[in-house]
């Protein structure tokens, strides 16, 4: 059975390729849906909450198979519209990135535009009455402290997005989940490569807490709370 082993390790590094991708995908349209949904224009409000209400309605699995699935069927059909005849297949590891980014970025959407609402509006109005433009206040003034107020939100989302990655193994991706899926029907040893892969994920899972929260202690360096309690630098 050790002999599988080197192999789910490999699988493994495919796992966080996956996940990073894919949290890079969810941060950036986590950062246009709240934008859009803060923007106070209607179609760009009522795209946002289309966009949030819709993916964060339909199951994980389901999206990804639509993606994956659907997606090929539809740009072969696109393909042979446009007079080609070779068909296409789309790659399992974009297909899986770009589903996951896609659910989670809804996620982030919500997650960011809290953090926003938090900051005082009147810091950024005085940013601007300074003649601070725009992006130098969101840059300067109105990020640093949305970081602060997103991190809880954010390490929740990127715990679950990391679990989230096991379901590219159905779309024939050959990560962690894969892998052990394949070793245990040939050693018909299930319990003991799936406990591998699951203490895999629970020792990327705890090292991404640890970091985490290490950075929102960073942040919160001279906040004090309500209760009166001051973080330290």
């Amino acid at each position: 059975m050790l002999d599988y082993l080197p192999g789910i390790l490999h699988g493994a590094l495919l796992t966080v390729a996956v996940s990073l991708c894919a949290l890079a995908l969810a941060v950036l349209l986590g950062l246009l849906g709240a934008t859009a949904k803060l923007s106070g224009r209607a179609p760009l409000v009522a795209l946002a909450t289309l966009y949030t209400t819709v993916i964060r309605g339909v199951p994980e699995l389901v999206l990804m198979l639509l993606v994956f699935y659907g997606g090929t069927i539809g740009l072969n059909a696109l393909l042979e519209a446009l007079g080609s005849a070779e068909p296409v297949d789309i790659d399992p590891f974009v297909a899986g990135v770009a589903t996951i980014g896609l659910i989670y970025g809804a996620y982030m959407t919500e997650t960011f535009r809290g953090a926003i609402l938090a900051v005082p509006r009147g810091q950024m109005e005085a940013a601007w009455a300074f003649g601070m433009g725009r992006l130098a206040t969101f840059v300067r003034i109105t990020l640093p402290q949305m970081v602060r107020h997103a991190l809880p939100g954010f390490t929740n989302n990127w715990l679950v997005l990391i679990k989230s990655t096991a379901l590219v193994s159905l779309i024939g991706l050959k990560d962690m989940t894969f892998l052990a899926k394949q070793a245990s029907a040939a050693t018909r040893e299930p319990f003991f490569f799936f406990l591998f892969v699951g203490a895999l994920f629970l020792l990327y899972t705890s090292a991404s807490l640890w970091a985490l929260r290490r950075l929102e202690r960073r942040f919160s360096a001279g906040v004090r709370r309500a209760d009166g309690w001051q973080h330290g630098g």
